[in-house]
C-alpha cells in the first residue's frame, strides 16, 4: 500500500506540473493585450469557464477528503484565471465588460452557489453527494473536448499543422495520460473518464502531426491579435465583404483560412479548458 500511495502522489504531482504549465499558456496573449491597451475581438468565455470549472474541482476534492493535489492545481487556476479576467475586465470595451460580469455573477458565483445547494439538498448522504458532484465534473470536462474537433477539422481541411501547436498538444495530452493514471489508481470514475476522452482526442491530434507535418503552411500572417471567440471554430465563415461595383453592391464572403496566430490561440482555448479536466 505505501509503494501504491507513493505512484498516486508522483502522478499527481507530475499532473500538476503539466497543468501549471498549460494555465500559464495564455501569459503571451495577455501580455500583449496589456501592452495594447485594449482586448480587440479577444473573449472572456474560455475564461469564465475555466474559472467555473476549477471552483468544481476544489468543491469535489473538499467534499471527497484528501485530495490535496486536485485542490493545489484547482486553486492555482482560480488564481490565474482570476487575473486573467481581471486583465481582460480592465481593457475590455464597456459592452464586453458589461457581458464578462454577468458570466461571472451567473456561473461564478450563482453556478457554484446553485450545484452547492443542489448536492445538500437532493444527496443527504456524503457517498450521494460526492457521487452527483462528479458526475457534474465528468459532464462539464467532457463536454469541452468538443474544443479540439474543430482544430482537428482544420488540419484535415488545409493538410497542415501550422493551426496545431504541436509543443501545446503534447503537453495536453500528457497531462491527460497523467490525470487518467492518477483517476486508475485511486479508483475515482469522475477523474478516469474525461481523460479518457482528453488521451484519445490528443492521441488523433499527435498522428496527424505525422502525417501532416512535412506539408507547406497555407498562411504566412503573424501580425494579427489573437481573437478569442469561446470556441475553437476556425473553419467558420467570416462576416461578407460589401463589395462596390459601380452603383451596385455585392456581398462576398470571406472564406480565407485562418492564420497562424488566430488558430494558435484559438487553441489555447481549449488549453483553459481542458486543463480543468483533473
Amino acid at each position: 500500500m505505501p509503494q501504491v500511495a507513493t505512484e498516486i502522489f508522483i502522478v499527481g504531482v507530475i499532473g500538476n506540473i503539466c497543468s501549471f504549465i498549460c494555465f500559464l499558456a495564455p501569459l503571451s496573449t495577455f501580455y500583449r493585450v496589456c501592452k495594447k491597451k485594449t482586448t480587440e475581438g479577444f473573449q472572456s468565455i474560455p475564461y469564465v469557464a475555466a474559472l467555473f470549472s476549477a471552483m468544481l474541482w476544489i468543491f469535489y476534492a473538499y467534499i471527497k477528503k484528501g485530495e490535496i493535489l486536485i485542490i493545489t492545481i484547482n486553486s492555482f487556476g482560480c488564481f490565474i484565471e482570476t487575473i486573467y479576467l481581471a486583465i481582460y475586465l480592465t481593457y475590455c470595451p464597456k459592452k464586453a465588460r458589461i457581458f464578462t460580469l454577468k458570466l461571472i455573477f451567473m456561473f461564478n458565483l450563482g453556478g457554484i452557489f446553485l450545484v452547492v445547494l443542489l448536492t445538500h439538498v437532493l444527496a443527504k448522504e456524503r457517498t450521494a453527494r460526492l457521487e452527483l458532484l462528479g458526475w457534474i465534473c465528468v459532464v462539464l470536462s467532457t463536454s469541452v473536448f468538443a474544443a479540439p474537433l474543430s482544430i482537428i477539422r482544420v488540419v484535415i481541411r488545409t493538410k497542415s499543422v501550422e493551426f496545431m501547436p504541436f509543443n501545446l498538444s503534447l503537453l495536453l495530452t500528457i497531462s491527460a495520460i497523467m490525470w487518467m493514471a492518477y483517476g486508475i489508481l485511486l479508483k475515482d470514475i469522475y477523474v478516469t473518464l474525461p481523460n479518457i476522452v482528453g488521451v484519445t482526442f490528443g492521441t488523433i491530434q499527435m498522428v496527424l502531426y505525422c502525417i501532416y507535418r512535412k506539408n507547406k503552411p497555407v498562411s504566412k500572417d503573424n501580425e494579427k491579435l489573437p481573437q478569442h471567440n469561446g470556441e475553437v471554430e476556425a473553419t467558420t465563415p467570416q462576416a461578407p465583404i460589401d463589395i462596390e461595383i459601380g452603383d451596385q453592391k455585392k456581398q462576398q464572403p470571406d472564406n480565407n483560412p485562418p492564420t497562424p496566430v488566430e488558430a494558435t490561440n484559438n487553441h489555447q482555448v481549449q488549453v483553459q479548458l481542458q486543463q480543468q479536466k483533473v
